[in-house]
């Protein structure tokens, strides 16, 4: 699988430097080889090209540098009136994209995905997109038919953001200025310090937990402050002119570099996201006060580039969500050089139609468009939006009062789950259980009663028999977690506790980038020393962990060197592990995909399920290195979930996975017998 891919949304407020200040026709082309660069690198490289990164600085100047000069004309902030114009520039645009993905994912995708696109769809149209999906806990990932299509929309809701604040801000500035107590350099200093801040956090909050940093807008804000502060200080940049060409030949040399240079999905917004942002600094700081344009300003503002910048706002738009269900409806993990043509074709065709139907008449009526067609457009516009604001809304209410119930407890004989693998019990068909709607909501305990942590804090919680002095600690992330179904039971059968140290997607680990990781985590890093910590004060009877992990770039699974390091700390410190073999994940071609999502989309067991020797060894590879550790007791329980070739997403009539990765837990009860077994034979309790 390619690397997380990230974007940030290009707004275009063309209209902003209008006014006192020339047009810049540079920054326009600026534009466009942004928006080149960000869908050429998403359809074929899969990596983060830093034009999302230059469009929020553009954003911040124009934007910011707009409001600034209307308070210095009228006087005062004009709120109104500024909202009312950013809303006319973005809002058509995204309701007609928001609506046909709507559409598109009734159509095209399973019946299971509309929940999560009409979630999207309120969350990107109310600018909440990225705390959704920081809330969420979404890793960006590469574009392939596991992502949302509305995943890059994450970024209009950051600017949105910013652009709130720093119309209250403005207002604060205007409001002081007319009493003479507040001028440009006064901003100047608040917005360098807001954005120093904002710079801190991002570099503190990439290095300890990036997957959610990336979304925060907190994290975000000195890129658009950037952009403001040269707004802002727009009066007293002056380059002497042989610096000019050399400042913009550098930026402009900077933003093409980027992609290549950096890692940006596992290192934006912290220090290395100041090399694209400086790059548009550098092109922007240029022009100011030049009376003729260096050379690469002359080649950014050339009709090539104006022309792209032109079309930025919707080809970004759209550019995603077709590449996303092209990939879907394909089943490829990503586009070729032919079909990636195809897709960026495809993107500027609806990108040019949407700028020449729906913007051009809402934004320009000047261009001599009859009344009649602006006033349809904007009806046009307006019930695209009520009718995808009504379904998604009523999709939600729908869900809402029908919620997910997942079955506590199943009738043995009529739903034996993992039985009908391992005694080859019979039993008639009956409609499975969890259904693929009950299937995410089938979560083991922790799940609901935070016992898993998603941040630093260690959180312990007790299962099972409370008062019992034997006790097994069940320790690392969800997939150690899932396991907590069946380990409950046996605690209360045969009297132990069952003590959990669980953190979201965090195996116990004594680096901060392990081998296996896309992006640093050193978050993880201390909180499984604490851990180990713990455990040497108040030591469990036993630990229960996890002994191997999914080869990232091949078939099987294996023991990563981190695992063992691990062991040999959990030796050093006197403790016993029931080293648990990791389940299989559902993927194709390095494309992860849902069990449920398969099966409502014309799918069966058999054909969601993926061959044993595509997902698992043919032994458990942990056999070998544990044999080197008298404290590791390996476990394999793969036949309890795999047939011999094999593996299902359905056994018993038990649905098995309720996403990508993770053991329903109806399905982890089954599997108690036969962990039970296997723990009792090493251990000797019972």
């Amino acid at each position: 699988m390619v690397p997380n891919v990230r974007t940030a949304l290009p707004v275009v407020p063309g209209t902003a430097v209008h006014g006192t200040v020339a047009r810049r026709q540079d920054l326009d082309g600026l534009r466009g080889v942004a928006i080149a660069l960000v869908v050429a690198f998403h359809v074929w490289a899969g990596r983060v090209s830093g034009g999302v990164d230059i469009f929020l600085v553009l954003s911040g100047f124009f934007f910011a540098g707009a409001v600034v000069r209307g308070v210095e004309r009228r006087g005062g902030v004009s709120a109104g009136e500024t909202a009312r114009r950013t809303a006319r520039r973005l809002m058509p645009s995204l309701v007609v994209v928001l609506a046909a993905v709507l559409l598109a994912t009734v159509v095209l995708r399973p019946y299971t995905q509309l929940g999560g696109a009409s979630a999207q769809t309120l969350a990107s149209m109310f600018y909440s997109q990225n705390w959704y999906l920081a809330t969420a806990e979404l890793d960006y990932l590469s574009p392939d038919p596991s992502v949302s299509p509305l995943q890059h929309l994450w970024s209009m809701s950051v600017q949105g953001q910013f652009y709130l604040a720093i119309l209250v801000l403005l207002a604060g500035w205007a409001w002081l200025r007319r009493r003479g107590h507040a001028g440009r350099p006064t901003l100047l200093v608040v917005l360098t310090g807001l954005a120093a801040l904002s710079f801190w956090y991002a570099t503190a909050g990439t290095a300890q937990h990036q997957a959610w940093t990336y979304y925060d807008s907190i994290a975000r804000g000195w890129e658009l402050l950037a952009g403001a502060i040269l707004a802002v200080a727009a009066p007293w940049l002056r380059m002497p002119n042989r610096l000019r060409g050399v400042a913009a030949a550098i930026g402009l040399a900077m933003v093409l570099s980027c992609g290549p240079l950096f890692d940006g999905a596992n290192q934006f917004p912290g220090v290395a996201a100041l090399w694209p942002v400086a790059a548009a600094c550098l092109v922007i700081a240029s022009g100011f006060g030049a009376s003729a344009p260096a050379w690469p300003n002359r080649v950014l503002g050339g009709r090539f580039c104006t022309e792209l910048g032109a079309l930025a706002y919707p080809l970004y738009l759209w550019h995603w969500p077709i590449l996303i269900f092209y990939l879907g409806e394909t089943g490829r993990s990503k586009a070729g050089v032919v079909d990636g043509l195809v897709v960026i074709g495809a993107s500027l065709v609806l990108a040019y139609a949407t700028t020449r139907l729906i913007e051009t008449p809402l934004r320009m009526p000047s261009r001599g468009l009859p009344v009649e067609n602006r006033r349809g457009t904007g009806a046009l516009v307006t019930a695209t939006a009520v009718a995808a604001l009504i379904v998604s809304l009523g999709w939600q209410v729908v869900l809402v009062a029908n919620p997910a119930v997942p079955p506590q407890a199943l009738d043995a004989h009529r739903y034996p789950g993992a039985a009908a693998l391992l005694s080859g019990a019979e039993y008639s068909p009956e409609p499975m259980r969890p259904t693929v709607f009950e299937g995410q909501a089938d979560t083991p305990p922790p799940t609901t009663d935070g016992c898993i942590t998603p941040n630093r804090e260690v959180r312990v919680c007790t299962y099972g028999d409370p008062d019992a002095t034997r006790s097994i600690a069940l320790v690392g992330g969800s997939h150690s977690e899932h396991w907590l179904p069946a380990l409950e039971p046996l605690a209360v059968e045969h009297g132990f506790r069952v003590v959990s140290y669980l953190k979201e997607g965090c195996p116990v680990v004594l680096v901060d980038e392990p081998s296996y990781a896309e992006w640093p985590f050193p978050e993880c890093h201390e909180w499984s020393v604490e851990v180990l910590d713990r455990l040497s004060v108040e030591p469990p009877d036993w630990v229960l962990t996890l002994s191997t992990r999914y080869r990232m770039n091949g078939v099987g699974d294996e023991v990563p060197a981190e695992y063992l390091e691990v062991w040999t700390a959990m030796q050093d410190r006197g403790l016993n592990v029931l080293a648990l073999r990791d389940t299989p994940r559902l993927r194709r071609d390095g494309v992860l995909y849902r069990a449920t999502d398969c099966l409502a989309y014309r799918g069966d067991p058999d054909s969601c399920g993926l061959d044993r020797a595509e997902v698992l060894d043919p032994y458990d590879p942990a056999e070998a290195p544990a044999a080197g550790y008298p404290n590791i007791h390996p476990i394999d329980l793969s036949d309890a979930v795999c047939r011999p070739q094999r593996c299902r997403v359905v056994e018993g009539n038990v649905l098995i996975y309720r996403d990508e990765h993770h053991l329903t837990a109806s399905y982890a009860r089954s599997l108690a017998p036969e962990l039970g077994r296997r723990i009792g034979a090493i251990t000797g309790w019972w």
